[in-house]
């Protein structure tokens, strides 16, 4: 898919970036070859792949739950600076 000077033109606009106009032929250039180099993705045979979220196996560290000390609301409560009917007090920042 080639990207006319339009198209590279409303891509900068759309992106907040100012490109002055002897640029915008090498931008569209650029921007077609990422386009082609993802159609080229789309050949490829991914059938039977499992989906990663990263490139090496990782185990995540794993801890055994443990129960604590639990503290009462009052307790809790001591340390806000404001409460209203045993919960924390906090100014309204949506209206």
């Amino acid at each position: 898919m080639a990207i006319d000077l339009e198209a590279a033109r409303r891509a900068a606009h759309l992106a907040r970036i100012e490109v002055e106009e002897e640029d915008l032929p090498a931008i569209a250039s650029e921007l077609s070859s990422i386009l082609e180099f993802m159609e080229r993705l789309n050949e490829v045979d991914v059938e039977g792949v499992e989906p990663m979220s990263t490139v090496t196996p990782m185990k995540l560290k794993r801890r055994e739950d443990v129960v604590l000390r639990v503290s009462d609301q009052a307790e809790i409560l001591s340390n806000a600076p404001e409460t209203r009917q045993g919960f924390f007090a906090v100014p309204k920042v949506v209206e």
